[in-house]
């Protein structure tokens, strides 16, 4: 046949082949079976033109390789009424399942028609919070997607792992005005990790979308915040475009701008597919990406394939790469073929619920009508450099963040640098060491401000790596107040004597305290009133006896040891008694007189003049002490007391709520002046202050006051800034620098250390002077009982040894003649033995 006939069989061919791949016409043989499935895409969009060539280039494919099924598809706009679209397709098409639908609205309403119609739904969208009350609600539903929760985990790794406190959330409402939970998912993770959201963003749906409206938000939210940390967490390609075109004009995005951009994986997966001027648009942006492999052979026939096809429909797009809603929508057709080609008998959608295949998507399987999430996510990280996008990492649910996750070469800060904070001061603090506002006119900005904290501030702010500038206002209030102004973000920071409370912390961002706290009562100093038994109290009363038992049981010692020999201590038993106790007590000062003449005695004597020494030398210590020193009444009655406390302070409530006193016992003092004054009045007994406080006070009033140490602390010194600021924690860093460096010791020695003649004034309960007790000599006692004993019994050894040796013939027993006569020589012999000792004792 010439060729000119046989190019007219060629329209033809074409023809036919529609037919069998569309549905026009009917099929070739009665044998062959043909399953009508049904789309409802948005063509207009990236993802629509993507799904849709994929889609046919997988129904092209099967119906090339089998014999006995075909597919026909028809396409349904899902910009229109979804309902509408999806009941003109059953009825009119005829179609036995229904695939689509990117809102979990859409997919909801669907799959209400497919309850009615019994048509198997396969939807590409899943609620972020997964319910198990939708297999009874909607039966006929397969959600060829996982929900919400994996991506929002990766949303707050990311957020955790750079550091970020606050961040703000930017979703699109869709048609319904809803956004499928996501926010609800994003909120807990974040509270999980301890991040606040500081701002909601809501955009209109892109139908509705003016320039204006969201160039009028964004410089809104610059306003009102300045936290730099933004998360879209749902939104279409076309508004984020606009959303970074508008947000690089107020100067959110890019340059120095310090703010972060978190997109999620239905914007990060469609980089690939738009301009270049759209992505420079986005720089230094944190995408979220689905992962897939592109390794396989089934990917790279499909690419293949996919990029011809593309190119030559939508020629207009540069880009002709497939993204994950390519593989996904392949993926799906392959669930229905493979439900068709079960030879098991089943419904149709039994069979789409049993597939088990690894797809151009990944593992396809589904667990209660859901793609099975059994197999772990994986995320791609990338991020946006210029006019290109680099791959940082990857990230599943069992991953464990290192320290230079997610591999960003530099972190943004997420906060923005003010061209000059506004940082409040306190203008009424009670002591002026630690804050000096000096009035120079009229005018707030002509104030001088000094004193340690104010040096301290400035010492670190000058040490951070970056240009910090500010500005200091004072303001007369309480303490509460100034943290209530930093919450509220009237001011940036608040710089001062602040102490860092459990209460304020929730409110700002403290730094690391400067310097330690805690509670000191001051009183006034006072001699105690003299007693006539002061004398005795060096010692416990223990003591007492214990000396009068030693002393007199070494008096016993030495008058058994020496009476005999020792003509000083014969006599009459009344001169015998006296000479004993006079040299006992001699020898406590020293000034015995009586010589000695037995070894042991000498021995016993040095070893209680050694035990006398002690004794004496310890009492005139302790009694120098309690006469010299210890000159505070330490204990008050508090049932009567009056207590003064700073007046800007948080210790009114303290006293009141925490230790219990009485609201009329207490009272504000406005200065250090005031409680002179008060003191000197008599119209407080104490001064209950915090440590520094307390040290500066007496400094100054070393001479008429001392403290009493109590075992209350709190978190110390600190400034206060922004919930979730990043300059507390690089402040932080500056103060602990500082701290190492010994720099701050400099400014403590300047501003907070006391004068030479108050350097040891301060004292507290716990240097009173204590009497000595039992448990201080038991160790003496032990030595000079154990050596006068040992000496006794050698001497009374000896003694009764002699006596023996010495005994007369006539005592001696003999040893014939009667019982009688025995016994009563016996009896006088013992007789004479206790007569001789008795007179030796004598």
């Amino acid at each position: 046949m010439p060729f000119q006939q046989r190019w007219f069989l060629f329209p033809g061919l074409i023809f036919f082949l529609l037919i069998v791949s569309y549905g026009y016409g009917t099929a070739e043989a009665n044998n062959i079976n043909v399953t009508v499935v049904g789309l409802i895409i948005d063509v207009n969009t990236r993802i629509g033109k993507e799904e849709k060539i994929a889609i046919e280039i997988a129904a092209q494919n099967y119906n090339t390789t089998s014999k006995t099924h075909k597919l026909s598809l028809y396409i349904k706009d899902s910009t229109i009424r979804v309902t509408s679209a999806a009941e003109q397709l059953i009825k009119e098409k005829k179609v036995n399942a229904i695939i689509g639908m990117h809102s979990w609205q859409e997919a909801a309403l669907v799959a209400d028609v497919g309850n009615r119609t019994q048509v198997p739904i396969l939807s590409f969208a899943a609620p972020a919070i997964p319910s198990p009350m939708i297999q009874l609600r909607w039966p006929f539903l397969i959600r060829m997607a996982n929900d919400g929760s994996a991506q929002v985990k990766c949303i707050a790794d990311i957020v955790l792992a750079c550091n970020w406190r606050r961040v703000i959330v930017i979703y699109e409402e869709d048609a319904y005005g809803g956004d499928s939970g996501m926010s609800a998912l994003l909120a807990e993770a974040l509270q999980n990790i301890g991040v606040d959201i500081d701002y909601r963003l809501l955009l209109p749906p892109f139908l509705s979308y003016s320039e204006e409206l969201i160039h009028k938000e964004l410089v809104k939210l610059e306003k009102s915040t300045p936290c730099r940390v933004f998360i879209v967490l749902k939104s279409s390609l076309r508004m984020v475009t606009n959303l970074f075109r508008e947000a690089k004009k107020v100067g959110l995005v890019g340059g120095e701008s310090e703010a972060a951009w978190i997109i999620p994986d239905s914007i990060t997966n469609l980089l690939d597919s738009v301009d270049k001027s759209v992505i420079s648009s986005m720089e230094g942006t944190i995408g979220i990406k689905t992962h897939y492999s592109n390794s396989t052979d089934s990917y790279k026939e499909f690419i293949d394939k996919f990029e011809t096809s593309f190119r030559a429909n939508y020629f207009e797009e540069e880009n002709s790469k497939p993204g994950i809603y390519a593989l996904r929508a392949s993926d799906s057709i392959s669930v229905i073929t493979k439900a068709i080609e079960r030879s098991t008998g089943g419904t149709l959608l039994g069979n789409m619920l049993s597939v088990n295949f690894s797809g151009l998507s990944g593992e396809i399987r589904f667990d209660g009508q859901m793609l099975s999430q059994s197999e772990t996510p994986k995320f791609k990280i990338v991020n946006v450099d210029g006019e290109k996008f680099n791959d940082l990492n990857y990230w599943t649910p069992d991953k464990k963040i290192k320290e230079d996750w997610p591999g960003l070469k530099l972190v943004p800060r997420g906060w923005a640098i003010a061209k000059e904070m506004t940082i409040v001061v306190p203008g009424n603090a009670a002591f002026e060491e630690f804050v000096k506002v000096t009035k120079r006119s009229n005018n707030p900005n002509d104030d001088k401000f000094g004193g340690f904290s104010i040096e301290v501030f400035r010492m670190v702010a000058s040490q951070l790596n970056y240009e910090f500038k500010y500005k200091f206002k004072s303001l007369n209030c309480s303490y509460d107040d100034l943290i209530e102004l930093v919450h509220n973000k009237t001011y940036d920071a608040a710089v001062g004597d602040i102490t860092i409370l459990f209460d304020r912390s929730k409110l700002v961002e403290f730094t690391q305290p400067y310097t330690e706290t805690g509670l000191l009562m001051i009183v006034p100093e006072k001699d105690k009133k003299a007693t006539a038994w002061m004398f005795t109290k060096p010692f416990t009363w223990g003591v007492w006896l214990m000396a009068a038992i030693m002393l007199n049981y070494t008096m016993f010692i030495v008058w058994f040891l020496e009476h005999q020999s020792n003509p000083e201590f014969q006599g009459s038993s009344k001169d015998k008694i006296g000479t004993a106790v006079w040299f006992a007590l001699c020898t406590l000062f020293f000034a015995q007189r009586e010589s000695v003449y037995s070894n042991s005695t000498r021995v016993v004597v040095v070893v209680w003049l050694f035990v006398a020494f002690v004794l004496t030398a310890s009492y005139t210590a302790n009694l120098s002490s309690m006469l010299t020193i210890e000159r505070l009444e330490p204990r008050i009655e508090m049932n009567n007391a009056t207590i003064g406390f700073d007046k800007c302070s948080f210790l009114g409530k303290y006293l009141v709520n925490t230790l219990h006193f009485k609201p009329a016992s207490i009272k504000e003092i406005e200065n250090e002046e005031q409680y002179i004054k008060k003191f000197e009045s008599n119209g407080i007994t104490a001064a209950v202050l915090e440590r520094p406080y307390a040290e500066v006070f007496l400094k100054k009033y070393c001479k008429g006051y001392a403290s009493v140490a109590t075992f209350y602390r709190f978190g110390g010194f600190g400034f206060a800034f922004q919930k979730g600021s990043p300059f507390a924690k690089d402040l932080s860093e500056a103060i602990l620098k500082l701290l190492e460096d010994g720099d701050m010791d400099l400014l403590r020695d300047k501003y907070l250390t006391p004068s030479k003649a108050c350097s040891t004034s301060v004292t507290s309960s716990e240097s009173e002077t204590k009497s000595l007790g039992l448990s201080t000599f038991w160790g003496l006692c032990l030595i000079t009982f154990s050596t006068s004993t040992i000496c006794f019994l050698q001497s009374l050894f000896h003694l009764i040894k002699n006596y023996q040796r010495e005994a007369t013939p006539e005592n001696v027993i003999s040893s014939d003649g009667s019982v009688l006569s025995k016994v009563v020589g016996q009896a006088r012999s013992v007789w004479s033995k206790v007569v001789g000792l008795a007179t030796y004792f004598y």
